[in-house]
């Protein structure tokens, strides 16, 4: 999950987004905090790949993932200051680059995922003790952040425990830069009308697009279906609907 800023007319809005392998979602919201993120993910029972934003806090940490890829930007603050914090900055460089060379290597298939348990349990508790060492060092902003990471410290091992997790939401990130640039281009929305027709239609292509399937003529199903009075085509996979069916049935 990310959320970027929107505009919807002359207020501040929030455009969201929540990425899976095979369905990307977008929302337009007036609010960055959790009622928007649960208004986005609704009943949703799976793990959700997120930054530090306080948002995301109303889940349980078991069933949360911190991106690493932002984890490393504050190692890299850390390791920008001077004396204890410049260290430890430099200390967690070193173990998170570590860490993502073995997670490489399970992705390509040369390190099982039982080995990759085993080289993470000792990087694990390096980690957390560099952390607990910085939240106690002179560095003010480094021992406050070194602080709140130590309070999501379970959140930060969760794609070494499951498997399909990822261990950073560039996937996300990834997936709102369409609608960046719609926001560069047309000031965000005019309308709560509006903001339904960006997020619906970068649901569309971006899903679409995932499941290479083309957009353009699910659009043109999908208009031809509201014509008929019908319901739109299914933008899950035929894989997912076939199986609901048979459930139901």
């Amino acid at each position: 999950m990310d959320e970027t800023g929107w505009r919807e007319g002359r207020r501040r809005a929030w455009l969201w987004v929540a990425a899976t392998a095979t369905v990307t979602v977008f929302l337009v919201h007036a609010r960055r905090g959790a009622v928007a993120a649960r208004a986005l993910l609704g009943g949703f029972a799976g793990i959700r790949v997120t930054d530090r934003w306080t948002a995301y806090n109303g889940w349980p940490l078991r069933a949360r993932q911190l991106c690493w890829a932002h984890l490393r930007r504050h190692f890299v603050a850390f390791a920008e200051a001077p004396r204890t914090a410049g260290w430890l900055g430099g200390a967690l460089l070193a173990e998170t680059d570590h860490l993502f060379a073995w997670w490489h290597r399970v992705r390509d298939g040369t390190l099982t995922r039982g080995s990759f348990r085993t080289y993470v349990s000792p990087l694990r508790r390096r980690v957390e003790t560099l952390l607990w060492l910085g939240s106690r060092c002179r560095h003010a902003r480094t021992a406050a952040t070194c602080r709140e990471i130590l309070l999501l410290a379970p959140a930060l091992w969760t794609f070494v425990r499951l498997p399909g997790v990822e261990p950073t939401n560039n996937a996300a990130e990834r997936a709102l830069r369409p609608g960046v640039l719609w926001r560069k281009g047309s000031f965000g929305s005019h309308s709560p009308a509006g903001s339904r027709f960006a997020e619906r239609m970068l649901t569309v292509a971006a899903t679409l697009k995932q499941q290479r399937r083309n957009v353009v003529d699910y659009v043109t199903m999908a208009c031809e279906a509201a014509l008929r009075g019908d319901p739109a085509p299914s933008l899950l996979p035929a894989t997912v609907v076939r199986r609901g069916r048979r459930r139901a049935a």
